[in-house]
């Protein structure tokens, strides 16, 4: 019998968005707000399109904000990306990381 994969322990979705598992959290729908900073799981390997389309911009703030982002939360650095940023998100960045510095 293979083993089983180890399911995530997830440290920040619980809390911002009151889900037990990582089922759940797909189906939440301000997960794209802050999946990025829980890299507790590997955001890449999962087909979901939210889920890419929420990396991928999550990497475009990365790549600007990345000495902010550092100072605050301690993850593990994205990929570059220099793609455009809608800057009308600005908001829900500044809410996720500052929900994020103050669960860490």
């Amino acid at each position: 019998m293979p083993p089983t994969p180890a399911r995530p322990v997830l440290k920040l979705l619980p809390a911002y968005l009151g889900v037990a598992s990582l089922d759940e959290a797909l189906h939440h729908p301000r997960i794209a707000r802050i999946l990025w900073l829980d890299d507790s799981v590997e955001w890449t390997s999962l087909p979901h399109p939210l889920v890419q389309e929420a990396y991928e911009t999550a990497c475009r703030w990365h790549t600007r904000y990345r000495t902010l982002i550092s100072g605050l939360v301690s993850r593990a650095p994205l990929p570059e990306n220099h793609g455009p940023i809608d800057e009308r998100l600005h908001r829900q960045l500044a809410e996720a990381l500052e929900f994020a510095h103050a669960h860490a």
